[in-house]
């Protein structure tokens, strides 16, 4: 038996068991956890339910695997669905370090609406001369900075929907790692623009969209995936910031160093699994 995957969502993973029978290929179910584990019995097949998951995992929702579906007429899963909720389904996609550094951010932005930007920011912000450099948190808690309501929730929904996949299918260490060296980073490359006048998690945003993409694309086993048309819209997005397109303040000295460490980030990781797996 080869593992192939793991998927928090049942009905997905139902749909492309669908579509492989279809294809002539078996794959067995396994519920564990509120995962769905799929195992593939005649490992000759491993090649083609690889090639085929990699298109599955960029266009989940195509119509191919609802007629597939429809096709097979069986209810006869194995799988139960519980009622919806909110809540079970914000924990079931994340983990307490997502959950965490969302809290931070929130808690952060309440005391600048009440204080005001500039207090917050003499704690938190870049360091703005050498005096500042041991202030070791300074290095990093300026992503936890954010200036508007839309500024926060437009970074904590990417946080939420990259990070808690990175946390959990690849655990809270590796969102760590990714986060501390993006921040880093990205306000590194941001100063040298701006000085310590600006904050804001979208430098690490930036970082998970790159690695969490490239993933996907690479080592779609990891379980990571980012669709290439958001990843297109992230790019525009990014082109419109760097030629000031719609007005904004926008730091993009953080996008661009972001996305390229996570690029870096991921080659560096699927390089490593693919030479593992040889």
């Amino acid at each position: 038996m080869v593992r192939i995957i793991s998927l928090s969502n049942p009905r997905l993973a139902q749909a492309f068991i669908d579509y492989m029978a279809t294809q002539g290929v078996r794959l067995e179910l396994e519920v564990h956890n509120d995962e769905v584990v799929l195992w593939l019995a005649d490992d000759s097949r491993q090649a083609q339910v690889e090639q085929e998951l990699t298109r599955f995992l960029q266009e989940p929702l195509h119509p191919r695997y609802q007629a597939a579906s429809w096709h097979s007429g069986s209810t006869h899963s194995g799988l139960k669905y519980s009622n919806f909720s909110y809540l079970k389904s914000f924990t079931r996609q994340t983990g307490p370090l997502t959950v965490g550094i969302t809290a931070i951010c929130v808690v952060v932005y309440l005391f600048m609406v009440v204080l005001g930007d500039a207090a917050v920011m003499n704690w938190l912000a870049w360091p703005a001369d050498s005096s500042q450099y041991f202030q070791v948190w300074r290095w990093v808690s300026h992503a936890f900075l954010h200036f508007s309501a839309v500024h926060i929730i437009f970074n904590l929904m990417w946080w939420w929907y990259l990070g808690g996949q990175v946390e959990k299918r690849l655990g809270a260490g590796k969102l760590l790692q990714i986060a501390l060296v993006s921040a880093f980073m990205s306000g590194w490359a941001q100063s040298l623009f701006s000085g310590s006048n600006f904050g804001g998690l979208s430098g690490v945003v930036y970082a998970l969209m790159g690695y969490v993409w490239w993933c996907g694309e690479r080592s779609p086993q990891m379980g990571v995936n980012m669709p290439r048309g958001l990843m297109v819209i992230s790019v525009l997005w990014l082109v419109a910031g760097h030629f000031d397109w719609f007005g904004m303040s926008v730091a993009n000295g953080a996008h661009i160093a972001g996305l390229v460490i996570g690029l870096l980030m991921a080659f560096w990781d699927t390089h490593h699994q693919r030479k593992n797996n040889a």
